[in-house]
Parts: structure tokens; C-alpha cells; sequence
């Protein structure tokens, strides 16, 4: 096992797969070591195989752009992490191989629907494994905030209560990044705002969705305006930052995934560890929620059939044992009853708060609204611009994109 590659050397096969830094090179150290052993059992379970691992960045939108361009001129990896934001793009590309052939229809079955949906092809065929999905939820240590925020106003005091006592206040993702979109879209959709049309259209920034869309920025801009978040939250890109800032002490509350709640469990003592609870996201009001539902597929761009078949394999690795190590969220439902570790009571948290789920449109424009929307939180999130002129000089990015 090195940096980028998994196996032999001179192996007679290999495969590149283009993978994100969650998982086997997470920064994490025990996700890191589990994905270690679960790789090496994998490769001396498939002999005369070398897997070259090629490690995503953290500009995901620029990365999964990236694929997709080398995909179509023929020089893409032979199998890749992709973004189940952005399997409808790629399937429309028709860049991914069939991988119907290598799960049995039990297993495609069992697939939720809205997975089974997004992965399934316009000739019914299985073309990625979606292995994963996830939520946003809200994170704090009780031993500092005994009572979950329920409102985006007691939200923004509980943080504030915390910068008294010496911490930094709420974190979350807020630098170039689809993290940032995503976590932020949660309290945009709570107030039932829609980012595109039956087109795929933008229709965020007109009517109704205008003013909760602005709604929304208001709550971010206030967070850093009062003190409740940090300025630098302008400049966090990746989790891992989060998690470390909160094992390190340094923050009581921060939004997150739900996958960093087993990251704290691995990472701090017990006493510490039992500290921190999710809660839903806050809304508006009480009664107004949402979060987004994404997660990670696993897909071949090859032609070759060996290494389809390979790929598919490695999919497999992930939706089960991986799921199982890392405690990310099946979307298979048999695999909540075949762990034990979809037992803890944190997973109820998780069960409620997926009834108000969302997922993020499958159009093709979405990408480029995502990006539009990590510009204007950073213009927002940094000072630099107001909520409004932000939102006008997205519109108007989007409508020159649209015209050209």
C-alpha cells in the first residue's frame, strides 16, 4: 500500500480509480488504517490485480468537471468516485459502463428508490453504485450547549453563549466548495424555496424563492456579523477541519455530516466523546426544517470488461464493510439489520431528520448554481458584498452562462 497505489507493483492487471480523501486517504487517522485493511484484504482477494489510486482534490465541482472531460476524449480513469449530485450529468454524457451484470437483482432491488432511480440508465441498466447518502445535521458538545437549537435565532445565541466561554462559536463549511452549497442550501429549502424549474431552470433568485433565498444568506451573514461564527469560516473547505477543530476544543457547535459523528467517537476518550449529540438543523422557526441528503457513488468509465467488473467490486467493498466502518449511511436496507453499527441511538437523530431530506436537483445546470452559490456565500460570509448585490451578480453570471 503507498500514496497511489494498492497491491503489487508489477502486477499483470491494473485499474486506476480516482477516489476522494474520505476513505483510504482520509486525514483521519483511524478511518486511514481501517481502509487500509479492508484495501489489502481486497487486493489479496483479487491476485495479478494493482489498483492506481489517483486522489481527488477538494474543488469537487472542478474535479468531477474534470473526469468528465477526460472521460469523454477517452484518457478518464477506469473507475471513480462520483457525486450523486452529478450522476445525472454524467449519464447524460453517456461516458459510464454498465455494471448491471455484476449485482443481482436482489441486491439492485434493495436499493432505495431514489437511489435505485439515479442509477439506473435510460436502458435500465445499472450504471454506478451509489453507495452511500448522508444528511446535515447540527453538532454540539451538551456539557456546553445542554439544549439543541431549535431556530435559526437560538442557534445564533447558543453559539454566541459559547465565544463567552471561550470558544470559537459555530463552524461550518464556508470556502470554495460543493460542501459549502450543500450545507448551506438546508435552511434555503426549509422555507420550501426551489432552486430550478420542471426545466432545470435557475428560479432561485425571482419571487418567493428570492426573498427565502435571501432569508437564508441573512442567517449566515448575521452568524459572522454578531460574532456566533468565526470570520475564518470563510476559508474552511473540508470536514476534517471541523472535526479536528472540535476534538482539538476549540468549538462546541458546528454543522456537519453525519459521518463525523463516528469520527469523534474514533478520535476522542470516551468522557469527551459522549459529549457530543446531533440535533436537526435549525429553521426559521421550530416547525420549518430540511437537510440535504447526498453521498458518494462508485462508477466505471472503461470499456474494458475486466475492469468494469473490478470496479464494480470495489463499489462492493465500500457499500457494506465500508459503510459499516466509517457508519455512513446505507442506501441499501438490508444492510441497517446485517451491522450492528446502524444501532446506536444516533441513528434515530439521523432516521428523523431524513423525512425532511432533500436531495439536490439532477439537472445538468445544477453544477453551475452550486458554484454561483459558493461565490456569493463567500462574498457574504467575507464582508465583502451584501446578501443582495451578492444574489444580483449571481443571477447575472447564471443568465450570461445561460445565453452563451
Amino acid at each position: 500500500m503507498t500514496r497511489d497505489r494498492v497491491g503489487l507493483a508489477d502486477a499483470e492487471n491494473s485499474l486506476t480509480f480516482r477516489l476522494t480523501a474520505y476513505d483510504l486517504y482520509s486525514a483521519d487517522p483511524a478511518t486511514a488504517e481501517g481502509f487500509v485493511e479492508l484495501f489489502t484484504t481486497f487486493i489479496n482477494e483479487h491476485p495479478g490485480w494493482r489498483i492506481d489510486t489517483q486522489l481527488q482534490t477538494g474543488n469537487l465541482n472542478e474535479e468531477q468537471a474534470r473526469i468528465l472531460e477526460q472521460a469523454q476524449a477517452g484518457r478518464g480513469p477506469d473507475c471513480a468516485m462520483i457525486d450523486s449530485a452529478q450522476l445525472a450529468t454524467f449519464k447524460n454524457a453517456g461516458v459510464l459502463a454498465p455494471m448491471t451484470d455484476y449485482f443481482t437483482q436482489a441486491e439492485i432491488d434493495d436499493l432505495f428508490p431514489y437511489v435505485r432511480e439515479a442509477v439506473t440508465d435510460d436502458n435500465g441498466d445499472i450504471v454506478a453504485l451509489w453507495w452511500f447518502t448522508d444528511l446535515r445535521v447540527l453538532y454540539r458538545n451538551a456539557g456546553v450547549v445542554p439544549d439543541a437549537p431549535q431556530t435559526w435565532e437560538e442557534t445564533q445565541q447558543a453559539a454566541l453563549d459559547t465565544v463567552d466561554e471561550g470558544y470559537e462559536g459555530l463552524l461550518f463549511n464556508g470556502g470554495r466548495t460543493e460542501g459549502t452549497a450543500f450545507d448551506w442550501l438546508a435552511f434555503f429549502w426549509a422555507q420550501g424555496g426551489e432552486l430550478v424549474d420542471e426545466t432545470g431552470a435557475p428560479i432561485f433568485y425571482e419571487g418567493e424563492n428570492r426573498e427565502k433565498f435571501l432569508a437564508a444568506l441573512q442567517f449566515y451573514d448575521d452568524l459572522v456579523e454578531s460574532g456566533a461564527a468565526p470570520q475564518r469560516v470563510a476559508t474552511i473547505t473540508t470536514y476534517d477541519d471541523i472535526t479536528a477543530a472540535a476534538a482539538a476544543g476549540t468549538t462546541a457547535m458546528f454543522i456537519g455530516g453525519n459521518w463525523q459523528y463516528a469520527q469523534l467517537q474514533t478520535t476522542l476518550p470516551v468522557d469527551q466523546a459522549e459529549q457530543w449529540q446531533v440535533s436537526e438543523l435549525p429553521g426559521p422557526t421550530a416547525d420549518q426544517r430540511a437537510t440535504g441528503t447526498g453521498g458518494w457513488a462508485i462508477a466505471a468509465l472503461s470499456d474494458d470488461p475486466a475492469k468494469v467488473e473490478m470496479c464494480a467490486e470495489i463499489a462492493k467493498l465500500y457499500a457494506g464493510p465500508g459503510n459499516a466502518f466509517q457508519r455512513l449511511l446505507p442506501t441499501s436496507a438490508a444492510l441497517y439489520e446485517e451491522y450492528d453499527e446502524f444501532a446506536g441511538p444516533e441513528f434515530d437523530v439521523f432516521a428523523a431528520a431524513l423525512e425532511n431530506g432533500q436531495a439536490r436537483p439532477g439537472v445538468a445546470s445544477y453544477p453551475e448554481i452550486s458554484n454561483q452559490i459558493q461565490i456569493l456565500l463567500g462574498e457574504v460570509l467575507s464582508q465583502s458584498k451584501e446578501p443582495e448585490q451578492a444574489l444580483d451578480d449571481a443571477a447575472a453570471a447564471l443568465e450570461v452562462g445561460s445565453d452563451s
